[in-house]
């Protein structure tokens, strides 16, 4: 470009009707023509006097633009010269040893790398995290927020700084030894506080655990159905989940299972997600043993312990360990609420230590006010006051779902997992497709999420639907399963 010609190139693109300030628009436009190799290196640019009586602006306007650009290197200054575009073009972009550019998944546009296609087509995150039949998501509205506010603000009138700066080791210590006596009391699980480490979640939790105790291209035994994020966060650290199906009584391990040992045996013992069953004591006993023949490691979501309806609480796999095989994993995202973002994981007393460094190098752990909060709600009780009255709202809400549904279909659709957590499958007949019921349902703003999609082999998919009711209000739920 001729400089003559810059003043009209401007004056095309500036828009003085936009709202947008003129001298951060005039910055825009000349800072795009370098990156488009419009206006090239060592082009010289007319005085900032000149520019702003061609542009009819103030010179100030000019000024900024031109000071901004030399800051950022798009342009120099010469002195007794004038403004010139700088020269930051590369003479040539350096080869690969092999002189070959790194390959590109030619299945995504976007330049994602296989695993990183993979995981987005793949992900099970769902856009709509509330409503009815949304699984596995609590009723919020019942949290006790006077009582988290008061505990809180008892925090922000000390401001103390240790709470408000990066977190370090395995958490705030009092909400560790809070986890623990939990844990050791309600779930037998084996613990002290130094081996609970206090992660943003299940995500972290796994995803610790896999960095830190497995190699690339291991193998761990998940349950078929399961829950899809063990499945997208083994996947994204290039581990193998081996798909192993589930029935009445948990995780079915096959002859040809037992011949090529895994590095994680992935289980959800006491209410396993989705389809509900308790694994056996058999089961259990089995699963100890050959992992510490092998030296396996298990990987136990105790998920949804906390509401179970017809029988009483269970002990943790974990409890029964005696080779330090089990890493324990927790959340409170379904006891108190999701956004919180607080869970834990329990390691045996040898990795404690490494797993702690590991925990503040990978992920510079922080939310100490928020743990410090957390382990004050759970000293003074009301985290065991708010469960119990829970257990009691779901228990209503899940009879008020069964009663919908016997009312529409009788007995002829069966129903699992209705003896504890927050949601239950519904079975539907082999010539349905759930996925499609599942959008239909969506399109008349009803959540339920399709049984198929939670399957690795689907040779051995069920076909149903996952119903939470958790969140639903009483006087809703019947309506909306009607609908």
């Amino acid at each position: 470009m001729r400089i003559a010609a810059l003043s009209d190139f401007l004056l095309q693109r500036i828009d003085r009707q936009s709202g947008a300030p003129v001298n951060r628009q005039l910055y825009q436009v000349i800072r795009e023509a370098i990156l488009a190799h419009v206006l090239p290196a060592g082009l010289q640019l007319p005085s900032s006097r000149d520019l702003a009586r061609e542009l009819k602006m103030s010179r100030n306007t000019v000024t900024y633009a031109y000071e901004q650009l030399v800051a950022e290197g798009f342009l120099e200054t010469r002195v007794g010269a004038g403004t010139f575009v700088a020269d930051t073009v590369p003479d040539e972009i350096p080869e690969a040893e092999s002189g070959a550019a790194i390959p590109i998944n030619p299945s995504s546009r976007l330049g994602l790398s296989l695993r990183g296609s993979q995981l987005v087509e793949q992900a099970g995150a769902y856009r709509l995290q509330w409503g009815a039949f949304m699984p596995g998501v609590p009723d919020v509205t019942h949290f006790p927020t006077k009582t988290w506010s008061r505990l809180q603000n008892k925090y922000w009138r000390r401001a103390r700084p240790d709470l408000l700066t990066y977190g370090q080791g395995g958490g705030y210590p009092p909400l560790r030894e809070a986890i623990a006596e939990y844990l050791r009391v309600v779930r037998s699980v084996n613990c002290t506080a130094e081996q609970v480490l206090v992660t943003t979640g299940i995500h972290q939790s796994i995803d610790l655990a896999a960095k830190l105790l497995a190699e690339a291209g291991d193998r761990a035994w998940v349950e078929d159905p399961c829950y899809w994020g063990t499945r997208s966060v083994l996947h994204s650290l290039n581990l193998k989940p081996v798909p192993v199906p589930v029935d009445s009584e948990g995780i079915d391990l096959r002859n040809g299972d037992w011949r090529h040992p895994p590095r994680f045996i992935f289980v959800t013992p006491s209410h396993q997600y989705p389809l509900g069953p308790v694994m056996s004591l058999s089961r259990r006993r089995m699963l100890l043993e050959y992992a510490a023949v092998h030296n396996a490691w298990i990987m136990e979501d105790d998920y949804d312990s906390e509401f179970r309806y017809n029988s009483r609480p269970l002990a943790s796999l974990q409890g029964m360990d005696r080779h330090d095989r089990v890493l324990y994993l927790g959340s409170f995202s379904k006891t108190l609420f999701p956004g919180l973002r607080i869970g834990f994981l329990v390691v045996p007393q040898a990795l404690a230590a490494p797993f702690a460094t590991g925990l503040s190098e990978l992920y510079r752990g922080g939310q100490v006010f928020t743990q410090a909060v957390l382990a004050d709600f759970m000293a003074e009780g009301h985290f065991a006051s708010h469960i119990r009255r829970m257990r009691v709202l779901y228990e209503e809400r899940l009879r008020l779902l069964q009663g919908a549904i016997e009312r529409n279909f009788g007995d002829t659709l069966p129903m699992s997992g209705g003896d504890a957590g927050l949601h239950l499958t519904l079975g539907v007949p082999d010539n349905c497709d759930d996925a499609v019921i599942s959008r239909h349902a969506q399109s008349a703003g009803i959540i339920a999420r399709p049984l198929s999609r939670y399957y690795m082999d689907a040779r051995t998919a069920r076909k149903g639907l996952l119903l939470g009711y958790a969140c639903v209000p009483n006087e809703a739920i019947a309506p909306t399963f009607d609908r």
